[in-house]
């Protein structure tokens, strides 16, 4: 992990975050090199995985009818980060500019390092 993310005391991430990274890293060349960084990390005790519930869905229903109000629809599974960011009154550290548009989210951009 890098820059924020390993200075961070505190990481909550949910289900689709997790997905979203084993899925990412299927298309690279050290998929279980990559696998077990990543339960080493989920692991430790400053991870926790946020559930996803009912609270959940409603916010994420609300988001995506906003956007597509606003004609700036965003990624399906980012919907869900942000509902669950927004449930949770979290900061939401990313490197994806379309998080911008979605209300009452907290988001922190950064760049990876070279």
């Amino acid at each position: 992990m890098q820059g924020p993310i390993r200075e961070a005391s505190e990481v909550l991430l949910t289900p689709v975050v997790i997905g979203e990274l084993l899925f990412g890293f299927m298309g690279g060349g050290s998929e279980r090199q990559n696998r077990a960084s990543l339960r080493d990390f989920v692991e430790s005790a400053r991870v926790s995985l946020l559930p996803l519930d009912e609270e959940t869905a409603e916010r994420y229903a609300l988001i995506r009818d906003h956007l597509r109000h606003e004609g700036k629809p965003i990624p399906v599974n980012d919907l869900w980060i942000a509902a669950s960011a927004a449930q949770h009154g979290l900061r939401l550290l990313t490197l994806d500019e379309h998080f911008r548009h979605v209300p009452h989210v907290l988001v922190e951009y950064f760049q990876p390092r070279s």
